[in-house]
């Protein structure tokens, strides 16, 4: 079963859901974009028994975690969901790594001599980048600290709380290497099933943004068979069965560590629909249906190119409401081959396009991750 909820549903979602008259839960927000026989009440949808759940968005958690208390995707939920929780999970895997719960009101007592830097803050339940800050040393605590309670006041009630929780903290070390996006599931034999691998570039070590992320033949081919080894290695430890996911990992020569696993959803705002544009591959339908890609099939024939989507983010210091317009014609002059272009609303969303790209040039990927987003924002 599908649930629907904001900010964004892709039109290709909906027009699988309907192709293979997969089950949403009938509910405000899904009325406005399915017809009836598309959808299914609550108290049916409360009666299915073994059903694979899949949602667009985070905000959906709560209606599963109320509905379904005794099952056992409530367990995945609540696992992946806390950050203390997960990394306490994993530690047959990574008895080393080092990491701190703390709470908000502990954060401005906490003797910074006491932590191990460098390191990362960030809510334990969380969702895109809020509240994520990287800390170098113990003379950026206190700056961090003060910047970190703005955007709290700033944000705080625009989430629900299974989604992002301002309550709790997680500090742990900063994990070296190039990060990794991957949108998988496990099957029903705990077996995990890779449907899209993303490299997830930055501008700089200060940057925790989700601008751009991007995917290749030699990307899937470099990482397939260890990112798989290790996700084997972390549903084990955690029993997954039947549970779809979205997980970010660090790598170097080392190591595979994951940053954080996000449940019962694949990249958010539908941008997960890349596979599509990229291999061929309908990840709604072969998760829904139990597939699984040929990879060796799929990237014989794939040519060499970069694809990738880019979040056209609003800075967090403008103020939604001054917005009067958007020039997408000068924004778009910096993507030479534009797949898809989403238009998204700004005053009531943190950005106001997606776009999805194919190009040659690692050198125009550099490029969007250097913009100025407020060029093209006018007041």
């Amino acid at each position: 079963m599908i649930v629907l909820e904001k900010p964004y549903v892709s039109d290709f979602l909906i027009d699988t859901i309907q192709k293979n008259n997969f089950y949403v839960l009938e509910t405000p927000f899904s009325k406005e974009l399915l017809p009836n026989n598309c959808l299914i009440k609550e108290q049916d949808a409360i009666q299915l028994k073994n059903e694979l759940f899949y949602s667009n968005s985070e905000n959906s958690i709560d209606w599963i975690l109320k509905n379904y208390p005794k099952e056992e995707i409530c367990k995945y939920i609540k696992l992946c969901k806390n950050k203390i929780l997960f990394r306490e999970a994993l530690k047959s895997i990574y008895p080393n790594f080092y990491f701190k719960k703390i709470s908000l009101s502990e954060i401005e007592q906490i003797d910074s001599s006491e932590l191990i830097f460098p390191i990362i803050i960030k809510p334990s339940v969380g969702f895109l980048s809020f509240g994520v800050y990287p800390i170098k040393n113990k003379f950026e605590w206190e700056n961090t600290i003060s910047k970190l309670k703005q955007e709290i006041e700033k944000h705080k009630g625009i989430f629900p709380d299974e989604v992002v929780n301002f309550d709790e903290f997680i500090i742990e070390e900063i994990i070296a290497g190039d990060e990794y996006a991957l949108d998988a599931y496990f099957n029903e034999n705990g077996e995990a099933i890779i449907l899209n691998i993303f490299k997830h570039p930055f501008f700089d070590d200060n940057d925790v943004s989700d601008r751009i992320y991007y995917t290749s033949k030699e990307i899937i081919n470099n990482n397939l068979d260890n990112f798989k080894e290790i996700l084997n290695k972390i549903g084990k430890c955690c029993n997954f069965k039947n549970f779809p996911f979205h997980i970010e990992l660090r790598v170097d020569k080392n190591s595979i560590i994951p940053i954080e696993i996000n449940p019962l959803r694949f990249c958010g705002w539908c941008i997960t629909d890349i596979a599509h544009f990229a291999w061929g591959i309908n990840v709604y339908e072969y998760y829904l249906n139990k597939l699984s890609p040929d990879w060796s099939k799929i990237l014989s024939k794939a040519d060499n190119s970069y694809y990738y989507f880019t979040m056209a983010d609003i800075p967090s210091n403008i103020q939604k409401e001054k917005i009067k317009n958007i020039n997408y014609e000068n924004y778009l002059k910096n993507i030479k081959n534009p797949i898809e272009i989403r238009k998204i609303n700004p005053k009531q969303n943190p950005v106001f396009a997606i776009i999805f790209a194919k190009t040659n040039s690692i050198d125009e990927i550099k490029n969007i991750l250097k913009l100025n987003m407020e060029n093209f924002i006018d007041f």
